[in-house]
């Protein structure tokens, strides 16, 4: 692929054309190879010699100490600093950009596919995000579901793209350790699901006993929520996270978090 194809990976639909997302920076192409060398089943890093790592010269003694996991082939590529500069979309790169394959979730926006085969345990919960739009919020919730584990997270259509670039840094390579699911219709959950439970002001508080006892909590957009007729369509229970009333909302990604973190806590 030209270096100039690379660089339009910056955008979604290159991405979905192609079939390739860009991961930047030293920390997050570890969290990559970590992610594939604990799953050598990956496909996301199979063997197909598409990989390709982009490394300026300062960055090939580096490559040199650390071994690729054995389910992954990588084309590395030295390049000089101004080229590094057009590939990225950070003021100061570090000079080390990696192109991988999409998950297959990735691929198909006529239905939801799994990106990740692995059966579900009976006490994995299931997060499901409605038409989430902020890069930074999606990244945060992929950190906490990452830190807490035996999440997998739901993303309706029409929300952020997941491989957009400020979505992979601001999730630290959380993105790598979360099963996903893309596209997920909300009306297709009542296929799969049988209880469901959101957040509401004038809900039970989260610390209630049931509140662990749902497959799948629910999170609207940042600012109009899960419709309300699919709520009630649903039979969701609300519930509510206590505070001091002195705002009327939190954060997506802090409701997320607490959530999460009652639903660990309680396990």
């Amino acid at each position: 692929m030209k270096l100039s194809d690379v660089k339009k990976l910056h955008q979604k639909k290159y991405r979905t054309q192609f079939g390739f997302y860009l991961v930047e920076g030293e920390h997050l192409v570890l969290e990559m190879l970590k992610a594939a060398k604990r799953n050598t089943e990956s496909k996301s890093f199979a063997n197909s010699g598409e990989n390709s790592l982009y490394i300026t010269a300062e960055y090939e003694p580096w490559v040199k100490e650390h071994v690729l996991p054995s389910n992954v082939q990588m084309n590395i590529e030295t390049i000089s600093s101004q080229q590094m500069q057009q590939l990225s979309d950070t003021k100061s790169p570090q000079g080390i950009i990696a192109r991988v394959p999409l998950p297959n979730a990735t691929l198909s926006t006529e239905q939801s596919t799994t990106s990740n085969n692995a059966h579900s345990s009976s006490t994995e919960k299931y997060i499901y995000l409605y038409e989430v739009q902020d890069p930074g919020n999606l990244g945060t919730i992929l950190r906490t579901l990452a830190w807490f584990g035996n999440f997998t997270l739901l993303l309706s259509p029409n929300s952020v793209d997941p491989y957009n670039s400020k979505v992979v840094r601001s999730s630290m390579g959380a993105i790598f350790h979360v099963k996903m699911e893309l596209n997920v219709p909300l009306e297709s959950l009542a296929e799969r699901f049988e209880r469901f439970a959101f957040l509401d002001m004038d809900g039970r508080n989260i610390t209630s006993e049931t509140f662990g006892s749902y497959q799948c909590y629910l999170f609207g957009n940042e600012a109009r929520g899960v419709p309300s007729n699919a709520l009630s369509a649903l039979n969701a229970t609300a519930y509510t996270i206590a505070g001091s009333g002195k705002i009327d909302s939190l954060n997506l990604a802090s409701a997320v978090n607490v959530c999460a973190y009652e639903l660990t806590r309680s396990a």
